[in-house]
């Protein structure tokens, strides 16, 4: 256990080595600093209330976390070869399923860092600028504070987050070019929405079970059916779908990774 431990703090040292590693994170934290002190000069405290200033710079803030983390994700084994360090990683005393583990937990971890940054800053700073009153309800299920409406979008975006990463790494895993796995992740995220637009005008019963009608999870937090009128689904079968895509992505990574030819 120690060992594998060893190995998922050397994944991390190798993203925190990095400049761009920081670039994101200085982007995560003054982001929505410079949101709410620029809404703050331009309309004054009557701009809005602070959840709902939390919830429009947790939005950008989360889209970009999905790119950065896409960017690790898909780079973290594929870019193993385009350095040319496979080698060097494969002949230590670790299994191919504890390298490939350890990289997908220390992305994880990445992650979770960049989103709980995320979540401290922009409560911290929107409650100094705009107050700590309740003000609007973000929510309009009966009994829902503002706090708990916060909470479950952080959580629900972080479900949705985690699959797009599994997708990255899945790519990553798949092919030797990293920009190839970076470029497909990135495709997902932003294909996606239109994709889910053009599926959701047909009243085909398959297009429920396709990955790109659950991304967005926090639909369901208002709408129990979600945001597809013509196809009404639960917060349970989304999540289903997506555990199933979820296991997939990771038997794919894993059986290539484990089976691939690292020669030349």
């Amino acid at each position: 256990m120690a060992n594998f431990m060893n190995l998922i703090q050397n994944e991390n040292m190798k993203i925190y080595r990095r400049v761009r590693t920081w670039i994101m994170l200085g982007i995560i934290v003054f982001l929505p600093i410079l949101i709410s002190l620029g809404v703050l000069a331009a309309s004054g405290t009557d701009a809005g209330s602070s959840w709902s200033m939390m919830i429009i710079e947790s939005t950008i803030s989360l889209m970009l976390i999905t790119i950065f983390t896409a960017v690790v994700a898909s780079e973290t084994v594929a870019g193993e070869f385009t350095w040319g360090t496979i080698k060097l990683l494969l002949i230590r005393p670790w299994s191919r399923s504890a390298i490939l583990l350890s990289k997908y937990i220390s992305t994880l971890l990445f992650a979770l860092a960049l989103t709980v940054i995320t979540f401290v800053i922009t409560l911290l700073i929107n409650m100094a600028v705009f107050g700590s009153s309740d003000g609007e309800q973000l929510s309009s299920v009966a009994g829902m504070s503002n706090m708990e409406y916060v909470l479950q979008f952080y959580l629900l975006q972080f479900v949705s987050l985690i699959i797009i990463i599994t997708f990255g790494f899945m790519m990553s895993s798949a092919f030797r070019s990293s920009g190839l796995a970076i470029g497909l992740s990135i495709f997902l995220l932003f294909a996606g929405s239109i994709i889910t637009g053009l599926l959701a005008m047909t009243d085909k019963p398959w297009v429920e079970y396709i990955l790109f009608m659950h991304l967005d999870l926090t639909s369901y937090i208002n709408n129990a059916q979600g945001p597809f009128q013509n196809h009404p689904m639960s917060l349970g079968f989304s999540l289903g779908v997506l555990a199933i895509y979820f296991v997939v992505f990771n038997l794919i990574s894993w059986s290539v990774f484990r089976k691939r030819d690292i020669a030349a």
